[in-house]
């Protein structure tokens, strides 16, 4: 993990039944637009469970604190985030900041 990371927001996402394949979609234009709109983003991924596949973890770096508040504060913001929220019975969402790096 590279040092500059070390602010992060992270959603956990779960996904109402049959409808994974249009979350990741989803969450994919919404991380495109967070990328393109969105000054001080540094990158995302999204990882799905192995053993319960309706259910996602996502994890976005950003430069600085002021930039992730930035992004959570965009006009835009909510209905990006909400077409994913559309499509899950259940959605956790924060911002953090590193603790420890190994």
């Amino acid at each position: 993990m590279l040092q500059e990371n070390k602010y992060w927001s992270s959603g956990n996402w779960q996904v109402g039944s049959g409808k994974a394949e249009e979350f990741v979609e989803a969450w994919r234009a919404f991380l495109t637009w967070t990328k393109d709109a969105n000054d001080g983003f540094l990158g995302a991924r999204l990882i799905q469970d192995i053993q319960n596949p309706q259910h996602f973890v996502s994890f976005a770096t950003w430069r600085d604190i002021d930039a992730m508040r930035a992004w959570q504060g965009n006009p835009d913001f909510a209905e990006h985030f909400g077409a994913c929220r559309a499509l899950c019975e259940d959605v956790q969402a924060g911002g953090y900041e590193l603790s420890v790096d190994i």
